[in-house]
């Protein structure tokens, strides 16, 4: 019987990764942007290069040990429903009815292709991946290195559910050995109902590929989590555009928001958004409070470390905007986010 049951597991898991594989087929080459077209030409890369080459910053580093909560199994096991937990950059641990949701989990010490150069974390992550809870979802926003990390999702493979992805994100998976069976794919506007979850991919303003020659063909998207008491959004990678009003207007108002803000530049804004502009998706999508993302874990642009938190804080202070900058490793209940009283951490002396 065991025998049997194996020879069958094996036939269903293939025709399972073949269907999957033939949805790719199907889909088109590239995708794209519904307002920018974003190309890296080689003017736009020589401008990008000129501005590396004559960085002067005196604080692309931090200077002192960013404080970290280390978290441990059985503090996780007994937080409450509704919670958040910041892990570093854009990965981010939920708690709902009881599910534990992760995003783009990246617990290598570098965002690289390899592990030898590269963009270097600024602090380790509050826990291990060996430590984590059982994960009901792993949910992906785009393939770039800071967010679909191959050790990370190879790490979490049997830890894992499900692993919840854009279109065609999941061949990377197939590649990387994760069986078909736990890999969903969504289209913008789609969703998933997992349990008393909701998880809704939306449109971002971005681009993808993990090489030189497969620019965009994967999707990229933004990220709604609804459970029976939380609407959560997450922004993954975008620059500002006019699918957070459209978004707010259609699924908000959002009990917590949390939007990129980090890694931005002038030079590359269709894509990544300045901190002013992330702070309107914000209100755009009518949410009540805003956590911000993508910093503080890894340099990836060409601003000081701390820049980004500095910004957004004294922009959200001007404007009456509700925020929260937890630690890493924090719990934070999303219903009392916007009261929790967290030191302004970012600061160096």
């Amino acid at each position: 019987m065991f025998t049997l049951f194996s020879c069958n597991s094996k036939i269903n898991a293939g025709l399972a990764e073949q269907q999957l594989r033939a949805n790719h087929a199907s889909l088109p080459d590239t995708f794209s942007n519904s307002e920018v077209s974003y190309s890296n030409s080689a003017a736009s890369l020589w401008r990008v290069a000129k501005a590396y080459w004559a960085d002067k910053r005196e604080h692309a580093l931090p200077t002192k040990q960013i404080p970290v909560e280390t978290l441990t199994a059985d503090a996780l096991a007994k937080i409450d429903n509704d919670s958040v937990i910041k892990l570093g950059h854009s990965s981010v641990l939920f708690k709902f009815a009881q599910q534990y949701i992760l995003t783009d989990p990246v617990f290598s010490d570098r965002a690289s292709p390899v592990q030898w150069m590269g963009p270097k974390r600024f602090h380790p992550a509050p826990i291990t991946i060996e430590e984590l809870p059982p994960i009901d979802a792993v949910v992906i926003s785009h393939d770039h290195y800071d967010h679909l990390d191959k050790q990370s999702i190879q790490a979490l493979a049997e830890k894992s559910r499900y692993f919840v992805t854009p279109l065609k994100v999941g061949r990377h998976l197939l590649d990387w050995g994760i069986p078909a069976e736990k890999i969903i794919e969504l289209d913008w506007h789609q969703h998933h109902l997992l349990g008393d979850l909701r998880l809704t991919a939306t449109p971002a303003q971005h681009f993808s590929g993990r090489g030189v020659s497969d620019k965009d063909e994967t999707l990229w998207a933004g990220w709604i989590i609804e459970s029976p008491q939380s609407r959560v959004f997450y922004s993954g990678d975008s620059g500002y555009f006019n699918g957070f009003k459209a978004i707010g207007e259609h699924y908000g108002p959002f009990d917590l928001t949390l939007i990129e803000t980090g890694a931005y530049n002038s030079l590359w804004k269709e894509i990544h958004m300045l901190p002013a502009e992330s702070l309107q998706a914000h209100l755009d999508l009518k949410g009540t409070v805003m956590m911000p993302v993508h910093n503080s874990t890894f340099d990836l642009a060409l601003h000081d470390w701390n820049e980004p938190l500095v910004t957004i804080s004294a922009l959200a202070t001007k404007s009456s905007v509700s925020l929260s900058i937890p630690k890493f490793g924090e719990i934070i209940e999303i219903h009392q986010a916007g009261t929790t009283n967290t030191p302004a951490w970012w600061l160096e002396d």
